[in-house]
């Protein structure tokens, strides 16, 4: 049997493991959301206070009890609050506001909303939703780099490579065409894309810039332990990318280009590309920018459900992580349904290596833990090397 880690990285490598490994709690793409994740842990019975990983987006922390049951092989290198203090602030910026339990102010200005009823919060009144090229300038960025924003990365870092078995996964927070359409609004940035190149660039700039400097200041912290860093940029929808790829091309490419090799630069971790929706069209130009793993393959996209097409076309240059439909299989299914989903997928994705099961995204609260459990089961079962005809 080989170690987590050992596990990982062999598939990471393009060579066949002992089993196919899995992703769960991994990464905000890999968790439940949190109330999903109160209704799991009542259901195994593990009594633990509620923690998340992102406080906008609801992404749980899960607890280890339940990473132990469910066999994920990847921890997440994300110290606890004891040992990074909430008066040392991720990072300094002017705006940080805890107004209410469902009103916040995050460190880019961006108000967060929470609405009765919702499991999310929202962004309300997008702070460069009416700025020009001048105003960019005067903006109080936050500051990626201060130090207390690192607080026990290292430390934490050097015990999960040398007290655990597990490969060790880092959020690197960085994105640029993501954290830009939070705080410019995603309609006004998809037109600025074509209508106004000047601002368009410069705020590109602006934020590439920023991601850079924040991800080499993390990596100088904790680089060497890391085996994952986990980075990435929405690009599409259900039905087809946010824009053309010659847009995507010509905008976005470059920047992502800058972002990928700075990381490349700072560790030799695999970078884990979480990008949503139909991206088949340009998933070849993640590649050639750097992005070794794709997550999360929403195979109810358009173009993205032949996971066997993926990885005949691409399998030998990219690792897949994901693939487990969240959209049928997991909420609306019967176990039976998800353990068919799961030896579809590992007999698509995993001849050769280069798979780790993960759902599609983050789990829903609609998803029944008998079905998370069965997704987890599933994978021990039936994911050991050589993989059975399909």
């Amino acid at each position: 049997m080989m170690t987590s880690r050992e596990r990982v990285l062999c598939a990471l490598n393009h060579e066949e493991p002992d089993r196919v490994p899995l992703f769960i709690g991994t990464s905000g793409a890999t968790t439940l959301l949190a109330p999903g994740y109160e209704r799991l842990k009542a259901y195994m019975g593990v009594e633990a206070a509620p923690r998340v990983v992102s406080r906008s987006l609801q992404y749980a922390r899960m607890d280890e009890e339940v990473l132990l049951r469910l066999g994920s092989d990847g921890r997440i290198l994300f110290p606890e609050p004891a040992v990074a203090p909430a008066d040392s602030p991720p990072a300094a910026a002017p705006f940080r506001d805890e107004q209410t339990e469902d009103s916040f102010v995050d460190e880019w200005g961006i108000r967060w909303v929470r609405r009765p009823g919702v499991s999310y919060f929202e962004v309300l009144d997008p702070p460069l939703a009416s700025a020009g090229v001048e105003d960019l300038a005067r903006y109080p960025w936050p500051d990626l780099t201060r130090e207390s924003r690192f607080r026990g990365y290292a430390e934490e870092g050097r015990r999960l490579r040398e007290k655990t078995p597990y490969a060790v996964v880092v959020l690197s927070g960085a994105t640029v065409h993501e954290q830009i359409y939070l705080m410019r609004g995603l309609d006004r940035w998809l037109i600025d894309l074509i209508a106004d190149e000047e601002f368009a660039h410069a705020l590109l700039r602006k934020m590439t810039d920023l991601m850079i400097s924040g991800v080499t200041a993390l990596l100088a912290r904790c680089g060497e332990y890391v085996d994952v860093i986990v980075t990435g940029d929405d690009l599409g929808t259900t039905n087809s990318l946010m824009m053309s790829p010659a847009l995507y091309r010509k905008m976005l490419k470059p920047y992502q280009a800058e972002l990928l090799a700075a990381i490349k630069k700072n560790t030799t971790a695999k970078i884990f590309f979480h990008s949503d929706g139909a991206i088949y069209p340009v998933i070849g130009d993640l590649i050639e920018i750097g992005a070794d793993i794709l997550n999360p393959v929403q195979v109810s996209a358009r173009g993205m459900g032949d996971t066997a097409r993926l990885k005949r076309e691409l399998g030998d240059r990219l690792s897949f992580c994901g693939a487990i439909d969240t959209n049928q299989a997991l909420p609306r299914g019967t176990p039976g349904d998800v353990r068919r989903e799961v030896r579809r997928r590992i007999s698509d994705l995993g001849p050769g290596g280069g798979y780790i099961v993960a759902s599609v995204h983050c789990i829903q609260p609609d998803v029944p833990p008998e079905n998370v459990l069965a997704m987890c089961d599933e994978v021990v079962k039936h994911g050991h090397y050589p993989l059975p005809a399909r």
